[in-house]
């Protein structure tokens, strides 16, 4: 008779897997090299087109691209930016309650695919929450490509939760950001020229000169989020923060959406009213006012906060607010008398757009 076998115990090892940061391992001046750089390819235009409503006609069409000077076909801006803010996310917001804001955000040039992009980070701030439990967490990052070149760089700020309540507040360090990125420091692409800038291939007849300042735009249609579409997008981005995947993360059993992909989504409405906002130079500020989730219809309408002429005379620049909003709002709120925001505002978006004067 054969002796049974001794009882075999597994036994889980931690001592590789990387379980994210905590609010209490951030140090300010930290500085983090995101791991993976990641290829652009023309499978991300594709899926990124399949995701959101985005007709732009630049990075649509490689012989419209051409036309205005931009040889080889860019991506949609916001490819780049989802891509590199996905390298931050294992090392800043793993563990994160929620991503709070952004500024400062600038486009410095064009990505193409066959671009490789790298990102790093220093961490600019901490603020330990009054409850104890919770801390933000403010960073710089910075994206470039396979040649050393700045493709984007920004500022955000994030909730993380502390892996021991009883772990020490660090001193409160709040950093100093700009409310906006100033009309001379905006990236225009070098080779960029509308002079013979075909309107109806766009899609619109406005240029610069047709917007006013305290315009408001309603962009009309809505998309109601899924959570197969938003998982599809978070996983394309390689953005791992748990949130946005694990129902057993939240008390509520729900997948937060990404707010990058809120954001791609009003972007992509704004098409309707904005067709000729052709490329993000900069974002000034950024707030997720409030939490999606998949059942949601979003809907945007923007404000013009300002106009510039850039050092390119064939090139205007447009600030724009694009808010976004669950539900549609045909009053285009976006605060309340009390100063807080409206309900149903899940994104304020402070950017400007390149556009044909």
């Amino acid at each position: 008779m054969l002796e049974s076998a001794p009882e075999r115990r597994i036994r889980s090892d931690m001592t590789k897997t990387n379980p994210g940061n905590f609010f209490e391992d951030f140090e300010l001046g930290q500085v983090i090299e995101h791991a993976t750089p990641r290829t652009v390819t023309e499978g991300d235009r594709a899926l990124y087109g399949s995701i959101y409503p985005t007709r732009f006609a630049l990075p649509s069409s490689q012989r419209f691209a051409a036309s205005v000077g931009l040889d080889p076909h860019p991506v949609e801006d916001l490819i780049g930016f989802h891509i590199a803010f996905g390298k931050t996310v294992p090392d800043i917001s793993l563990n994160a309650v929620a991503n709070l804001g952004y500024a400062e955000c600038r486009f410095h040039r064009p990505v193409h695919t066959g671009d490789t992009i790298s990102t790093s980070s220093e961490v600019i701030g901490l603020k330990q929450n009054s409850n104890g439990r919770t801390g933000v967490v403010y960073v710089r990052s910075t994206a470039t490509n396979q040649h050393g070149e700045v493709v984007i760089d920004w500022a955000r700020w994030v909730m993380v939760n502390k892996r021991d309540e009883r772990a020490p507040a660090p001193e409160t360090e709040i950093p100093d950001l700009a409310d906006a990125v100033s009309p001379a420091d905006l990236p225009v692409p070098d080779g960029l020229d509308f002079a013979d800038y075909d309107f109806a291939a766009a899609g619109e007849p406005h240029r610069f000169a047709d917007y006013e300042v305290g315009e408001r735009i309603d962009h009309v249609d809505g998309v109601t989020l899924t959570d197969a579409e938003h998982m599809m997008a978070t996983r394309l981005w390689q953005n791992t923060a748990k949130v946005h995947f694990n129902t057993e993360s939240r008390p509520d059993g729900k997948r937060l959406v990404y707010g990058g992909h809120i954001i791609s989504l009003a972007r992509a409405l704004s098409f309707n009213g904005l067709a000729n906002a052709q490329l993000v130079a900069a974002i000034n500020a950024g707030a997720h006012t409030a939490p999606a989730f998949a059942g949601d219809t979003v809907y945007a309408f923007s404000e013009v906060l300002d106009r510039a002429e850039t050092a390119n005379p064939t090139v205007g620049a447009l600030r724009l607010r694009l808010v976004a909003t669950k539900g549609r709002d045909e009053s285009m709120t976006l605060r309340g008398d009390d100063g807080k925001y409206a309900p149903g505002v899940l994104l304020d978006l402070d950017l400007w757009a390149l556009v044909p004067r």
